[in-house]
């Protein structure tokens, strides 16, 4: 799975002190899952750009026992689109690579963190369960400019017609930590699936994430219930601290994954 980050900002190379990775050096990251490598196919002063290339071992992953899949058929563990889809193990190797530029931190020139800067970012097989509609939803109230390719199941056979898979290319002049934060968030959302444990930790990172911007997205509520994988519990934690208000202590009927209640919302508020 590769994304792409390019900034036209002069110089460009800036870029690599908000990345605290340098554009003549690869390197790698090792993950869970697998390794990401982090590199710059071009890095001038008019125009640079980096690259987190994901190498997820699925076999490695069933080995180690720590991701497993579902249990559709017999061959689905090794059979899946894990090594080339963007999923939760972007969202990780996100936040594994670029931590620091994640957090507005840069050392040597602290100015670059709080500046606008013109961005694009390319995801290649971003899976959408919703389709190109839901990719609209989630990226344009945040002030995207939005470009689509959507791939079909089989280019051989077109009769199959198309996947739900698209190439998704963002535009948008902001702050990079703001970026990296909404594409934390909201590329698990798209796929509506999660390759690890959702705990109470995925609440605090949620909100960590999205405090400057979920509460006013139009979406907050999708965003939160898709987040935490439709957990009734988890979810009204986050809306708890979201809205400012109590939480709703109805399950929804179709929440079927839902933890009870606990004794004592009110004890267990998170706080930012």
């Amino acid at each position: 799975m590769l994304f792409t980050l390019t900034t036209t900002h002069r110089p460009a190379t800036d870029l690599g002190y908000l990345l605290y990775k340098h554009p003549q050096k690869l390197q790698s990251v090792d993950l869970a899952a697998g390794k990401a490598h982090i590199f710059y196919p071009e890095a001038t002063e008019d125009r640079c750009t980096v690259a987190l290339l994901l190498d997820i071992d699925p076999v490695g992953l069933v080995r180690g026992g720590k991701f497993a899949a579902g249990d559709n058929f017999a061959l689905e563990q090794y059979v899946n689109d894990r090594p080339y889809a963007a999923s939760s193990f972007l969202s990780t190797a996100i936040a594994a690579a670029f931590g620091t530029a994640m957090n507005g931190t840069c050392r040597d020139k602290p100015e670059l963190p709080e500046t606008p800067l013109p961005f694009e970012a390319t995801l290649t097989s971003v899976p959408a369960r919703g389709g190109e509609s839901l990719i609209r939803r989630l990226f344009e109230p945040l002030g995207y400019a939005i470009e689509l390719t959507h791939h079909p199941l089989n280019t051989t056979f077109p009769d199959w017609g198309m996947s739900r898979y698209f190439t998704l290319t963002l535009r948008h002049r902001l702050r990079l930590r703001e970026l990296l934060s909404h594409l934390y968030v909201l590329v698990p959302v798209l796929a509506d699936d999660k390759h690890y444990f959702v705990s109470r930790h995925e609440v605090e990172k949620l909100l960590d994430k999205g405090q400057d911007w979920l509460p006013a997205h139009l979406e907050k509520e999708l965003i939160t219930k898709r987040y935490l994988k439709n957990l009734g519990h988890l979810t009204r934690q986050a809306f708890d601290v979201l809205m400012r208000e109590e939480p709703n202590t109805e399950l929804d009927e179709d929440d079927e994954t839902a933890a009870p209640e606990p004794t004592s919302v009110r004890e267990k508020r998170i706080s930012l």
